[in-house]
């Protein structure tokens, strides 16, 4: 097994809370950041914009993803320009498509066109990987985001779609592919097989990193302990 500083893979942490996007910033593995508006929801931010601005202040260095949220194509570009102008580092994230299952593809195409660094996101099929590589500029930095972690909830093995991803990726070399919504740290590892540029991860998914290459009896005897502290804390009794 490879150790951290082995990998080839792009760490990114995936939050929208304050103090846990510093943590994360603070480690030189953490190579960027990510983060929605489901997760801004979920840290109880109101502003947008101030929350955005706040972050930027205090995250300079490292690659940061924000997302549009309106659901009309108009509307989303005048938001991607907005964002974009937030500062060098910014990375605009559009969703694959709106609501409705239109292509989001022709605003892409303008975007990038106008040289946005853009984050194309939510996607899970290689049909919408083609298409969105196709619209993404030859000379202008990008990520395509295809969400291995849901495919792997279906039931689908998501190792060959992102596999095959990473070749259709090629033909843009100044895109890069991310493999969100990681369901486990192992997921680290399997982007790092198959040449995944970058991985997306939470924070509860990031503090187990110092298990890796744990002895796995020492981690064995470990889960034992733990085991018998709860239940003596329990104070069980048959």
């Amino acid at each position: 097994m490879k150790m951290l500083e082995q990998l080839r893979v792009k760490i990114f942490a995936d939050g929208a809370d304050k103090a846990g996007m510093l943590e994360m910033h603070a480690k030189p593995y953490i190579k960027g950041l990510t983060t929605n508006p489901t997760l801004m929801r979920k840290a109880g931010i109101s502003d947008y914009r101030a929350f955005a601005r706040e972050i930027l202040e205090l995250i300079r260095n490292k690659p940061i993803s924000f997302e549009v949220f309106s659901d009309d194509f108009l509307e989303m570009e005048r938001q991607a320009m907005e964002i974009a102008s937030w500062g060098r580092s910014v990375y605009v994230k559009i969703p694959v498509t709106n609501t409705k299952s239109e292509s989001s593809c022709d605003l892409v195409r303008r975007l990038a066109a106008r040289r946005v660094q853009l984050n194309v996101t939510a996607l899970m099929t290689l049909p919408q990987v083609r298409d969105v590589v196709d619209a993404l500029d030859a000379n202008t930095p990008a990520y395509v985001s295809v969400f291995a972690g849901r495919i792997a909830d279906t039931g689908r093995d998501p190792v060959p779609l992102m596999s095959a991803a990473v070749q259709l990726l090629s033909l843009k070399p100044k895109a890069e592919l991310i493999w969100a919504s990681p369901r486990e740290l192992l997921n680290i590892f399997h982007a790092d097989q198959i040449g995944c540029h970058v991985i997306t991860v939470t924070n509860d998914i990031l503090k187990k990193l110092e298990l890796v290459g744990k002895d796995l009896t020492d981690y064995s005897l470990d889960t034992v302990k733990m085991f018998r502290s709860d239940a003596v804390a329990a104070n069980f009794r048959l």
